[in-house]
């Protein structure tokens, strides 16, 4: 009988921990080319057309920098969630549930015409990401509830509801019966600027300016050292005088903020309306970011790139070698998964016992 069996490395290779991203990028890219040969076409032409193609152009780099905004917003709140050993999974219906308490005022007060509105918008959605990720917050600390489970579970209520609102009460009178609320007014929409041909809206800085705030706050702070302290023992953390539980709240309600702002800019910019589906999964997928980028701000502001270049190759070959754009879905998934396999072999070794008598051979 032959059994594997993970056992923990006394010793962790920094070098390793280095490359496991590149690692993982190019197993991605060796697997994404056998799925484009399994298609039948050209590996190296489908490879081209998903990872380079969308970014040969200003036009695209400009895309590349819209799709990985919120990307980098809601990876970095998930990051601090995860560094806490909290599991925060619903970020998607924080998102959304920020953008619909963010639209209140353009939806339903539409004379409101004035250049504090935008600030406004952007502070309602990140408290109504913030109360959306207390709840699973509150479960935890309180039942003992796993929050894997709910937070995931909330993400399906946030949807619905918006679905609700989107065709009932917010549904536009002009909207010749579709599910979609009334336009924003131009004080409710994010504009761009033109960098050296690039246009690029307030969102990207916003972004920028999370990535370096949290950068040194994780590194250079008391709350930093509390976080990281916290998610790696809780024990040692309770006698150094850090409270678990406050974290928690913290951690999700920083997450959710995160979220909803981000959900926010994405419909002020993209969309500039409420409709039943405002994200193409921006939620789950900067969990992808999160860990791609080591669960480090710097690290995490390289992977938005990355992986919202994914976005970008999706429609490529949809248009260009008429696929499907499932397949970037997928490749996100296969991403994911050598990402956690990498980060597995640095804690871990692999040990296949074999025979009755429990003979070891090392893999």
């Amino acid at each position: 009988m032959i059994r594997i069996e993970l056992v923990k490395r006394s010793q962790q290779s920094r070098v390793m921990s280095v490359l496991s991203p590149v690692i993982a990028v190019a197993l991605t890219v060796i697997v994404a080319g056998i799925v484009f040969f399994l298609q039948g076409h050209n590996p190296l032409e489908g490879i081209w057309y998903f990872f380079l193609e969308p970014i040969t152009s200003l036009w695209g780099i400009e895309q590349l920098v819209t799709k990985a905004t919120p990307l980098v917003i809601i990876a970095l709140g998930l990051a601090v969630c995860y560094q806490s050993n909290n599991w925060n999974i619903g970020a998607e219906g924080q998102l959304t549930m920020g953008a619909i308490v963010g639209s209140i005022l353009p939806v339903m007060f539409p004379d409101f015409v004035n250049p504090v509105v935008l600030p406004l918008m952007l502070i309602m959605a990140m408290i109504g990401g913030a109360l959306f990720a207390l709840i699973p917050a509150q479960l935890k600390i309180r039942f003992g509830t796993n929050e894997i489970l709910t937070s995931l579970m909330l993400v399906y209520c946030s949807n619905l509801f918006l679905d609700w609102m989107v065709r009932g009460p917010w549904r536009s009178p002009q909207g010749y019966n579709f599910p979609i609320t009334v336009d924003f007014h131009e004080w409710a929409i994010l504009d761009g600027h033109d960098f050296g041909g690039v246009y690029l809206n307030l969102s990207a800085l916003i972004a920028l300016i999370l990535v370096i705030v949290l950068a040194v706050v994780m590194r250079s702070t008391l709350k930093g050292f509390e976080i990281r302290v916290l998610g790696q023992s809780p024990r040692a953390g309770a006698f150094a005088g850090f409270n678990h539980r406050r974290m928690t709240l913290f951690a999700f309600a920083l997450s959710g903020a995160l979220a909803g702002l981000a959900g926010m800019m994405v419909v002020m910019t993209e969309i500039q309306k409420l409709q039943p589906v405002i994200s193409p999964g921006y939620g789950f997928t900067a969990i992808i970011v999160a860990f791609l980028g080591r669960l480090n701000p710097v690290g995490i502001l390289i992977a938005g790139l990355v992986i919202a270049s994914s976005y970008l190759g999706g429609e490529a070959i949809q248009t260009s070698l008429q696929m499907s754009s499932k397949v970037a879905t997928v490749i996100q998934g296969v991403l994911l998964f050598f990402v956690l396999a990498c980060d597995t072999l640095i804690l871990y070794k692999v040990r296949i016992v074999a025979g009755r008598a429990g003979e070891v051979a090392r893999a």
